[in-house]
């Protein structure tokens, strides 16, 4: 009996998260799963983020129902298992027998025929969730150390938010991308097409997905919408340029902040960065269309944590630097068990080392913002203080200033003035951001390491 597409497709983007690279997030939008049905690409997706964000709940299960610890089996067999588990504890709408037999030829299929009766007993052997399995869910939703962590920063009340956020399904957002385009027309369009969005809590531009695939609208394939998280549109509009600047956007990819500050720019010089040719060709392809005719947009392959090559000062200076993702593991939670302490500290070292290179970059009167989607200190405050300690003649704006450009924004920004969101209260990605400025009249020094 052949296995559904979808769990083929699940099955395939596991795998290949698994070997460590590659997100499934971004597997999901390869043309192998956007061949297949809507209902087989909805059911892909809900498998292969299912399984991820509840992997050591299952693997608890695994070993409760084989006798086996979780290293026992191998990496595919594993997979088959979290799968199947997944579907008979999580899915009510696919029965149980269903679940059992596709595992069974799945692990046929993938060349472990020996492994089929022990794949066929370990599942017929599994039940339906509980309400007393919440509990368990919750104490499995993070690994040990990220939930003390979160325990000890944000109290106990609010971790248990965030460990029970990482389990949930994020809202999509989107961004509409033409100016003439209203909030409202383009909400009765959606929901021509059998699309539900309701409006933003802070952006202008944006609209929440309630419900359905906004991917196969009329307005989606005439490029009028990009999907885009809430926090991530405000921490782009953060950047604030004008008409005829210079901007620099150091790690640009995958583009999304690169063609919204296009936009908003407008006429000017835009330089994106970022350290992956092949990720630098993907923007190209997917945000090219989007940028203004009347903006001069170059891309540039570099290490944004070792010395920029640029002579020119630029006016505005966008540096939204690779960080833990602990502000993402609902969207993206293969993080949760990849990230370990050592990385933290690791990031922490380069984030400050591409911070302090890009200063030298603004212009007198400049602006700069230091973004991350962590929520971890040494990503975020800690960096923009160990930098500004250092360097001379600039400084961060404060609340006030930043509050008196964007009043409906003050929620989010704190008594120093940085920028946060955090799932569990905005309902978004979590987002830090500082912005920096260089004095008109001073020079600048900055010190430490390059």
């Amino acid at each position: 009996m052949p296995v559904s597409p979808a769990r083929q497709a699940a099955y395939k983007i596991l795998r290949r998260v698994e070997r460590g690279h590659d997100f499934a997030a971004d597997l999901l939008l390869s043309p192998n799963v956007s061949a297949l049905s809507e209902s087989d690409q909805n059911l892909t997706t809900e498998l292969a983020l299912g399984v991820l964000r509840r992997r050591a709940e299952l693997d608890a299960c695994i070993t409760r129902l084989s006798g086996r610890p979780s290293g026992y089996f191998d990496c595919e067999i594993a997979t088959i298992l979290r799968l199947g588990v997944y579907q008979i504890r999580r899915l009510d709408r696919i029965p149980k027998s269903a679940a059992v037999n596709e595992a069974v030829e799945m692990a046929k299929a993938a060349r472990r025929r020996s492994a089929a009766g022990l794949v066929n007993a370990v599942l017929r052997k599994c039940e339906p969730q509980t309400r007393g399995d919440d509990a368990e869910s919750l104490g499995l939703a993070l690994p040990p150390w990220l939930g003390e962590r979160w325990r000890q920063r944000f109290g106990v009340a609010a971790a248990s938010a965030l460990a029970r956020w990482s389990l949930e399904t994020p809202r999509a957002a989107i961004r509409l991308l033409h100016a003439q385009d209203e909030l409202e027309a383009v909400r009765r369009e959606l929901a021509a097409e059998n699309v539900e969005a309701g409006p933003s809590r802070f952006s202008p531009r944006s609209l929440v997905i309630l419900r359905g695939s906004v991917t196969r609208t009329k307005a989606w394939r005439a490029r009028r919408l990009a999907i885009q998280d809430e926090a991530s549109q405000l921490v782009g509009s953060l950047v604030r340029p004008e008409a005829h600047q210079r901007v620099l956007d150091l790690c640009a990819a995958p583009g999304m902040k690169t063609s919204q500050i296009a936009a908003d720019l407008g006429k000017g010089l835009l330089i994106g960065c970022d350290l992956s040719a092949r990720r630098l060709q993907t923007m190209a392809s997917v945000v090219g269309c989007l940028i203004p005719a009347a903006v001069h947009w170059h891309r540039v392959q570099l290490d944004a944590s070792r010395p920029l090559p640029f002579a020119p000062r630029f006016d505005r200076i966008l540096l939204d630097a690779p960080c833990s993702g602990t502000g993402t593991l609902a969207r993206n939670p293969e993080i949760k068990w990849r990230l370990t302490p050592q990385d933290i500290v690791r990031l922490s070292d380069s984030q400050a080392r591409m911070l302090r290179g890009a200063l030298p970059a603004l212009a007198a009167g400049g602006r700069m913002v230091y973004a991350t989607c962590s929520l971890e200190r040494e990503e975020n405050e800690d960096v923009v203080e160990r930098v500004l300690a250092g360097a001379s003649g600039f400084r961060r704006l404060t609340r006030d200033e930043l509050i008196s450009e964007r009043p409906n924004l003050a929620p989010l920004f704190d008594s120093d003035g940085y920028f946060r969101t955090r799932p569990d209260l905005q309902r978004t990605d979590g987002f830090f951001a500082a912005v920096l400025s260089r004095d008109p009249d001073a020079g600048g020094r900055i010190l430490g390491r390059q």
